[in-house]
Protein backbone atom coordinates (compact mmCIF):
# COMPACT_ATOMS: atom_id res chain seq x y z
CA UNK A 1 0.00 0.00 0.00
CA UNK A 2 1.18 3.72 -0.64
CA UNK A 3 2.67 5.13 2.46
CA UNK A 4 1.10 9.16 3.23
CA UNK A 5 2.55 12.20 4.12
CA UNK A 6 1.74 13.14 7.52
CA UNK A 7 0.30 16.32 5.74
CA UNK A 8 -1.68 14.26 3.48
CA UNK A 9 -2.67 12.39 6.41
CA UNK A 10 -3.85 16.12 7.92
CA UNK A 11 -5.75 16.97 4.74
CA UNK A 12 -7.61 13.92 4.61
CA UNK A 13 -9.15 13.96 8.17
CA UNK A 14 -9.75 17.86 7.63
CA UNK A 15 -12.12 16.53 4.69
CA UNK A 16 -13.49 13.75 6.64
CA UNK A 17 -14.86 15.64 9.25
CA UNK A 18 -16.08 18.23 6.83
CA UNK A 19 -18.19 15.46 4.47
CA UNK A 20 -19.32 13.84 7.93
CA UNK A 21 -20.60 17.44 10.06
CA UNK A 22 -21.33 19.59 7.08
CA UNK A 23 -22.47 17.96 3.81
CA UNK A 24 -23.78 15.05 4.75
CA UNK A 25 -26.52 16.31 7.09
CA UNK A 26 -27.90 18.30 3.71
CA UNK A 27 -27.85 14.89 1.59
CA UNK A 28 -31.45 14.35 1.99
CA UNK A 29 -32.19 17.89 1.13
CA UNK A 30 -29.95 17.92 -1.93
CA UNK A 31 -32.03 14.65 -2.97
CA UNK A 32 -35.18 16.42 -2.69
CA UNK A 33 -33.97 19.48 -3.97
CA UNK A 34 -31.81 18.48 -6.58
CA UNK A 35 -29.43 21.11 -5.26
CA UNK A 36 -26.24 21.13 -3.19
CA UNK A 37 -26.56 24.27 -0.62
CA UNK A 38 -24.06 27.38 -2.22
CA UNK A 39 -22.64 27.46 1.43
CA UNK A 40 -21.49 23.62 1.22
CA UNK A 41 -19.70 24.43 -1.89
CA UNK A 42 -18.26 27.69 -0.44
CA UNK A 43 -16.58 25.47 2.09
CA UNK A 44 -15.67 22.91 0.08
CA UNK A 45 -13.67 26.28 -1.84
CA UNK A 46 -12.37 27.44 1.20
CA UNK A 47 -10.56 23.74 2.01
CA UNK A 48 -9.06 24.09 -1.20
CA UNK A 49 -11.10 20.98 -3.05
CA UNK A 50 -11.73 23.02 -6.10
CA UNK A 51 -7.95 23.35 -6.66
CA UNK A 52 -6.81 20.03 -5.30
CA UNK A 53 -5.05 18.55 -8.45
CA UNK A 54 -3.54 22.48 -9.02
CA UNK A 55 -0.11 23.27 -8.56
CA UNK A 56 0.65 25.49 -5.23
CA UNK A 57 2.34 28.55 -7.90
CA UNK A 58 -1.69 28.66 -9.60
CA UNK A 59 -3.12 28.80 -5.83
CA UNK A 60 -3.93 24.88 -5.73
CA UNK A 61 -3.18 22.12 -3.16
CA UNK A 62 -0.65 20.73 -5.54
CA UNK A 63 -2.09 17.24 -5.00
CA UNK A 64 -0.71 14.50 -7.23
CA UNK A 65 -2.82 11.56 -8.22
CA UNK A 66 -2.29 9.60 -5.22
CA UNK A 67 -3.24 12.50 -3.14
CA UNK A 68 -6.53 13.25 -5.20
CA UNK A 69 -7.50 10.03 -4.88
CA UNK A 70 -7.07 9.89 -0.88
CA UNK A 71 -9.14 13.05 -0.76
CA UNK A 72 -11.58 11.42 -3.33
CA UNK A 73 -11.66 8.78 -1.13
CA UNK A 74 -12.77 10.73 1.95
CA UNK A 75 -15.80 12.60 -0.21
CA UNK A 76 -16.62 9.77 -1.28
CA UNK A 77 -18.52 8.47 2.05
CA UNK A 78 -20.79 11.63 1.16
CA UNK A 79 -24.04 12.53 -1.36
CA UNK A 80 -22.47 11.36 -4.42
CA UNK A 81 -24.19 14.20 -6.66
CA UNK A 82 -21.90 16.72 -4.35
CA UNK A 83 -19.01 14.98 -5.07
CA UNK A 84 -19.05 14.68 -8.87
CA UNK A 85 -19.52 18.34 -9.24
CA UNK A 86 -16.33 18.58 -7.50
CA UNK A 87 -14.49 16.12 -8.98
CA UNK A 88 -15.48 16.70 -12.59
CA UNK A 89 -14.24 19.87 -11.88
CA UNK A 90 -10.82 19.15 -10.52
CA UNK A 91 -10.58 16.14 -12.56
CA UNK A 92 -11.19 15.60 -16.30
CA UNK A 93 -12.62 19.21 -16.48
CA UNK A 94 -8.85 21.27 -15.38
CA UNK A 95 -6.35 17.98 -15.90
CA UNK A 96 -5.63 19.22 -19.10
CA UNK A 97 -4.45 22.60 -18.77
CA UNK A 98 -2.52 21.86 -15.81
CA UNK A 99 -0.58 18.71 -17.61
CA UNK A 100 -0.75 20.00 -20.80
CA UNK A 101 -1.95 23.77 -21.21
CA UNK A 102 0.53 26.12 -21.96
CA UNK A 103 1.86 28.74 -19.25
CA UNK A 104 -0.84 31.29 -20.97
CA UNK A 105 -3.69 28.93 -20.33
CA UNK A 106 -2.77 28.46 -16.89
CA UNK A 107 -1.84 31.81 -15.66
CA UNK A 108 -5.06 32.43 -17.29
CA UNK A 109 -7.08 29.83 -15.78
CA UNK A 110 -5.81 28.19 -13.09
CA UNK A 111 -5.74 30.29 -10.12
CA UNK A 112 -9.54 30.92 -10.20
CA UNK A 113 -10.50 27.31 -11.07
CA UNK A 114 -8.11 26.68 -7.81
CA UNK A 115 -10.44 29.21 -5.72
CA UNK A 116 -14.32 27.92 -7.48
CA UNK A 117 -14.24 31.29 -9.48
CA UNK A 118 -14.50 29.08 -12.35
CA UNK A 119 -16.03 25.87 -12.74
CA UNK A 120 -14.52 23.20 -15.01
CA UNK A 121 -16.16 20.60 -17.38
CA UNK A 122 -14.99 18.09 -19.89
CA UNK A 123 -16.64 18.07 -23.15
CA UNK A 124 -15.62 14.76 -24.96
CA UNK A 125 -19.22 12.29 -25.24
CA UNK A 126 -21.78 13.05 -28.19
CA UNK A 127 -25.12 11.23 -29.29
CA UNK A 128 -22.58 9.05 -32.06
CA UNK A 129 -19.27 9.23 -29.61
CA UNK A 130 -19.71 7.65 -26.60
CA UNK A 131 -18.16 3.99 -26.24
CA UNK A 132 -16.63 4.98 -28.98
CA UNK A 133 -15.01 8.19 -28.71
CA UNK A 134 -12.73 7.93 -32.02
CA UNK A 135 -16.61 9.02 -33.77
CA UNK A 136 -16.66 12.66 -32.64
CA UNK A 137 -18.22 14.76 -34.98
CA UNK A 138 -17.83 18.39 -33.52
CA UNK A 139 -15.78 20.55 -35.92
CA UNK A 140 -12.66 22.97 -35.81
CA UNK A 141 -11.23 24.68 -38.37
CA UNK A 142 -8.73 27.55 -38.51
CA UNK A 143 -9.63 31.19 -39.62
CA UNK A 144 -6.73 33.81 -39.17
CA UNK A 145 -5.86 33.50 -35.34
CA UNK A 146 -9.23 31.81 -34.35
CA UNK A 147 -10.71 28.45 -34.86
CA UNK A 148 -14.19 28.24 -35.72
CA UNK A 149 -16.04 25.12 -33.47
CA UNK A 150 -19.06 23.90 -34.77
CA UNK A 151 -20.94 21.06 -33.35
CA UNK A 152 -22.71 19.56 -29.92
CA UNK A 153 -21.58 17.42 -26.66
CA UNK A 154 -24.08 15.87 -24.73
CA UNK A 155 -23.96 14.58 -20.64
CA UNK A 156 -21.50 17.13 -19.87
CA UNK A 157 -21.20 17.10 -15.87
CA UNK A 158 -21.27 20.64 -14.70
CA UNK A 159 -22.40 21.35 -18.27
CA UNK A 160 -25.13 23.68 -16.85
CA UNK A 161 -22.52 25.50 -14.62
CA UNK A 162 -19.27 25.45 -15.90
CA UNK A 163 -17.76 28.51 -17.21
CA UNK A 164 -14.81 26.86 -19.20
CA UNK A 165 -15.04 23.41 -20.95
CA UNK A 166 -12.37 21.10 -22.09
CA UNK A 167 -13.16 20.49 -25.82
CA UNK A 168 -12.23 17.64 -27.99
CA UNK A 169 -12.42 18.86 -31.25
CA UNK A 170 -12.10 17.26 -34.92
CA UNK A 171 -9.28 19.23 -36.48
CA UNK A 172 -8.20 16.77 -39.66
CA UNK A 173 -10.87 14.44 -40.42
CA UNK A 174 -8.26 12.55 -43.10
CA UNK A 175 -6.16 11.28 -39.96
CA UNK A 176 -8.35 10.63 -37.37
CA UNK A 177 -7.17 9.48 -33.70
CA UNK A 178 -3.69 9.65 -34.73
CA UNK A 179 -3.61 13.56 -35.42
CA UNK A 180 -6.21 14.96 -36.21
CA UNK A 181 -8.39 15.82 -32.82
CA UNK A 182 -7.25 18.46 -30.37
CA UNK A 183 -8.13 19.72 -27.25
CA UNK A 184 -9.70 23.26 -26.70
CA UNK A 185 -9.93 25.56 -23.91
CA UNK A 186 -13.98 27.11 -24.60
CA UNK A 187 -15.00 29.53 -22.47
CA UNK A 188 -18.83 29.54 -22.16
CA UNK A 189 -18.97 33.39 -22.98
CA UNK A 190 -17.28 32.87 -25.79
CA UNK A 191 -19.24 33.65 -29.11
CA UNK A 192 -21.13 30.80 -30.47
CA UNK A 193 -21.37 28.89 -27.23
CA UNK A 194 -25.04 27.49 -26.64
CA UNK A 195 -25.92 25.70 -23.53
CA UNK A 196 -28.96 23.25 -23.42
CA UNK A 197 -31.33 22.04 -21.23
CA UNK A 198 -30.44 20.37 -18.08
CA UNK A 199 -30.70 16.20 -18.29
CA UNK A 200 -33.06 14.65 -16.10
CA UNK A 201 -31.09 11.32 -14.15
CA UNK A 202 -31.94 8.56 -12.36
CA UNK A 203 -29.34 9.45 -9.45
CA UNK A 204 -26.25 11.97 -8.74
CA UNK A 205 -29.31 14.52 -7.56
CA UNK A 206 -27.48 18.12 -7.43
CA UNK A 207 -25.35 17.41 -9.87
CA UNK A 208 -26.13 18.08 -13.64
CA UNK A 209 -25.49 17.63 -17.12
CA UNK A 210 -26.82 18.48 -20.11
CA UNK A 211 -26.04 19.24 -23.98
CA UNK A 212 -23.33 22.14 -25.11
CA UNK A 213 -24.16 23.44 -28.67
CA UNK A 214 -20.94 25.20 -30.96
CA UNK A 215 -22.59 27.54 -33.64
CA UNK A 216 -19.21 28.85 -35.08
CA UNK A 217 -18.03 29.00 -31.97
CA UNK A 218 -14.99 31.56 -31.99
CA UNK A 219 -11.95 30.07 -29.86
CA UNK A 220 -8.92 31.84 -29.69
CA UNK A 221 -5.52 30.33 -31.45
CA UNK A 222 -3.80 30.46 -27.88
CA UNK A 223 -6.43 28.27 -26.11
CA UNK A 224 -5.72 25.05 -27.74
CA UNK A 225 -4.15 22.55 -25.19
CA UNK A 226 -1.13 20.80 -26.01
CA UNK A 227 -0.55 20.37 -29.48
CA UNK A 228 -2.85 21.06 -32.26
CA UNK A 229 -3.84 17.16 -33.36
CA UNK A 230 -2.78 15.75 -30.28
CA UNK A 231 -6.15 15.53 -28.97
CA UNK A 232 -7.37 12.28 -28.65
CA UNK A 233 -4.08 11.28 -27.30
CA UNK A 234 -4.26 14.14 -24.56
CA UNK A 235 -7.95 12.90 -23.69
CA UNK A 236 -6.91 9.47 -23.32
CA UNK A 237 -4.31 10.56 -20.46
CA UNK A 238 -7.10 12.34 -19.01
CA UNK A 239 -9.20 9.56 -18.59
CA UNK A 240 -6.88 7.48 -17.28
CA UNK A 241 -6.88 9.38 -13.91
CA UNK A 242 -10.40 10.02 -14.02
CA UNK A 243 -10.48 6.44 -13.65
CA UNK A 244 -8.82 6.43 -10.79
CA UNK A 245 -10.02 9.14 -9.04
CA UNK A 246 -13.40 7.54 -9.61
CA UNK A 247 -12.42 4.55 -8.19
CA UNK A 248 -11.13 6.04 -5.49
CA UNK A 249 -14.54 7.83 -4.63
CA UNK A 250 -16.30 4.35 -5.32
CA UNK A 251 -13.92 2.89 -2.57
CA UNK A 252 -15.01 6.04 -0.61
CA UNK A 253 -18.69 4.68 -0.73
CA UNK A 254 -18.10 1.13 -0.41
CA UNK A 255 -16.70 2.26 3.11
CA UNK A 256 -19.12 4.16 4.35
CA UNK A 257 -21.60 1.55 3.28
CA UNK A 258 -20.06 -1.19 5.30
CA UNK A 259 -20.34 1.24 8.05
CA UNK A 260 -23.36 1.88 7.94
CA UNK A 261 -24.32 -1.92 7.44
CA UNK A 262 -22.28 -3.14 10.37
CA UNK A 263 -24.03 -0.13 12.65
CA UNK A 264 -27.57 -1.27 11.32
CA UNK A 265 -26.34 -5.08 11.90
CA UNK A 266 -25.86 -4.85 15.08
CA UNK A 267 -29.04 -2.51 16.23
CA UNK A 268 -31.09 -4.63 14.11
CA UNK A 269 -33.29 -7.31 16.02
CA UNK A 270 -34.68 -10.03 14.34
CA UNK A 271 -35.52 -13.52 16.27
CA UNK A 272 -34.70 -12.03 19.46
CA UNK A 273 -31.11 -11.46 18.61
CA UNK A 274 -29.40 -8.76 16.48
CA UNK A 275 -29.13 -9.88 12.70
CA UNK A 276 -25.25 -9.58 13.43
CA UNK A 277 -24.88 -12.90 14.45
CA UNK A 278 -26.65 -13.99 11.24
CA UNK A 279 -23.63 -16.40 9.87
CA UNK A 280 -25.02 -14.97 5.88
CA UNK A 281 -25.20 -11.73 6.69
CA UNK A 282 -21.75 -12.08 8.64
CA UNK A 283 -20.12 -13.70 5.46
CA UNK A 284 -21.83 -10.65 3.05
CA UNK A 285 -20.09 -8.11 5.17
CA UNK A 286 -16.62 -9.70 5.25
CA UNK A 287 -17.03 -10.24 1.16
CA UNK A 288 -18.05 -6.25 1.18
CA UNK A 289 -15.13 -5.50 3.30
CA UNK A 290 -12.21 -7.66 1.25
CA UNK A 291 -13.45 -6.61 -2.21
CA UNK A 292 -13.34 -3.05 -1.16
CA UNK A 293 -9.86 -3.59 0.70
CA UNK A 294 -8.44 -5.39 -2.22
CA UNK A 295 -9.78 -3.02 -4.51
CA UNK A 296 -8.04 -0.07 -2.61
CA UNK A 297 -4.88 -1.05 -2.58
CA UNK A 298 -4.89 -2.09 -6.33
CA UNK A 299 -6.27 1.63 -7.26
CA UNK A 300 -3.31 3.45 -4.87
CA UNK A 301 -0.50 1.19 -7.17
CA UNK A 302 -1.91 2.75 -10.41
CA UNK A 303 -2.36 5.98 -8.66
CA UNK A 304 1.69 5.95 -8.29
CA UNK A 305 2.16 5.18 -11.43
CA UNK A 306 0.22 7.72 -13.24
CA UNK A 307 1.67 10.37 -10.89
CA UNK A 308 5.47 8.71 -11.50
CA UNK A 309 4.23 9.23 -15.26
CA UNK A 310 4.54 5.77 -16.43
CA UNK A 311 2.04 3.71 -18.91
CA UNK A 312 -1.02 2.70 -17.06
CA UNK A 313 -3.58 2.49 -19.50
CA UNK A 314 -4.50 -1.06 -19.16
CA UNK A 315 -4.12 -0.70 -15.30
CA UNK A 316 -6.78 2.60 -14.72
CA UNK A 317 -9.04 0.46 -16.77
CA UNK A 318 -8.89 -2.37 -14.73
CA UNK A 319 -9.40 -0.26 -11.28
CA UNK A 320 -11.87 1.70 -12.90
CA UNK A 321 -13.97 -1.70 -13.85
CA UNK A 322 -13.10 -3.59 -10.70
CA UNK A 323 -13.55 -0.82 -8.37
CA UNK A 324 -17.14 0.36 -10.08
CA UNK A 325 -18.54 -3.49 -10.16
CA UNK A 326 -17.71 -3.22 -6.26
CA UNK A 327 -19.26 -0.19 -5.43
CA UNK A 328 -22.05 -1.65 -7.35
CA UNK A 329 -22.20 -5.25 -5.39
CA UNK A 330 -21.34 -3.65 -1.80
CA UNK A 331 -24.40 -0.90 -2.52
CA UNK A 332 -26.71 -4.24 -3.39
CA UNK A 333 -25.87 -6.14 -0.85
CA UNK A 334 -26.03 -3.14 2.05
CA UNK A 335 -29.51 -2.79 0.76
CA UNK A 336 -30.17 -6.41 0.72
CA UNK A 337 -28.96 -6.16 4.89
CA UNK A 338 -31.18 -3.14 5.30
CA UNK A 339 -34.43 -4.74 3.84
CA UNK A 340 -37.22 -2.88 2.95
CA UNK A 341 -36.49 -0.37 5.20
CA UNK A 342 -33.14 -0.06 2.91
CA UNK A 343 -35.45 0.55 0.22
CA UNK A 344 -37.33 3.74 1.56
CA UNK A 345 -35.28 7.36 0.23
CA UNK A 346 -34.56 8.55 3.81
CA UNK A 347 -31.75 5.65 3.62
CA UNK A 348 -28.79 6.87 2.57
CA UNK A 349 -28.46 3.18 1.43
CA UNK A 350 -30.98 3.96 -1.05
CA UNK A 351 -29.32 7.07 -2.45
CA UNK A 352 -25.89 5.06 -2.88
CA UNK A 353 -27.84 2.48 -4.93
CA UNK A 354 -29.12 4.37 -7.00
CA UNK A 355 -25.80 6.79 -7.61
CA UNK A 356 -23.53 3.29 -8.06
CA UNK A 357 -25.27 2.70 -11.46
CA UNK A 358 -23.95 5.44 -13.32
CA UNK A 359 -20.41 4.47 -11.80
CA UNK A 360 -20.32 1.55 -15.01
CA UNK A 361 -21.30 3.79 -17.66
CA UNK A 362 -19.85 6.82 -17.42
CA UNK A 363 -16.07 7.77 -18.34
CA UNK A 364 -15.77 4.85 -20.20
CA UNK A 365 -18.24 2.12 -19.78
CA UNK A 366 -17.00 -1.04 -17.95
CA UNK A 367 -17.81 -3.25 -21.45
CA UNK A 368 -15.23 -0.52 -23.29
CA UNK A 369 -12.68 -1.18 -19.79
CA UNK A 370 -12.47 -4.95 -20.77
CA UNK A 371 -11.46 -4.07 -24.58
CA UNK A 372 -9.01 -1.67 -23.11
CA UNK A 373 -7.56 -4.64 -20.63
CA UNK A 374 -8.08 -7.33 -23.36
CA UNK A 375 -6.48 -5.26 -26.58
CA UNK A 376 -3.44 -4.33 -23.90
CA UNK A 377 -3.16 -7.95 -23.02
CA UNK A 378 -2.96 -9.26 -26.55
CA UNK A 379 -0.42 -6.83 -27.94
CA UNK A 380 2.05 -8.12 -25.48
Amino acid sequence: MVQFSEELRQIARTVEEFVDNEVEPYANLIEEEDYVPGHVLEKAKRLGLYGMGIPEEYGGLGLGVVGKCLILEKMGRTHNGFVSIISAHTGIGSTGIVRFGSEHLKRTYLPDLAQGKLLAAFALSEPEAGSDATNIKTRAEKKGDRWILNGMKHFITNGPYADLFTVIAVTDPAKGVKGGFTAFAVEKKFPGFEVGAVDKKMGLRGSHTCQIFFEDCEVPEENVIGEVGMGYASALKILAEGRCTLAARAYGSCLKLIELAGDYMKQRVQFGKPIAENQGLRWMLADMATETEVGRAFNYTVAQKLENGEKAIKEAAMTKLFATETFNKVADRALQMFGGIGYMKEYAVERFYRDARITKIYEGTNEIQRNIIAAQLLAN
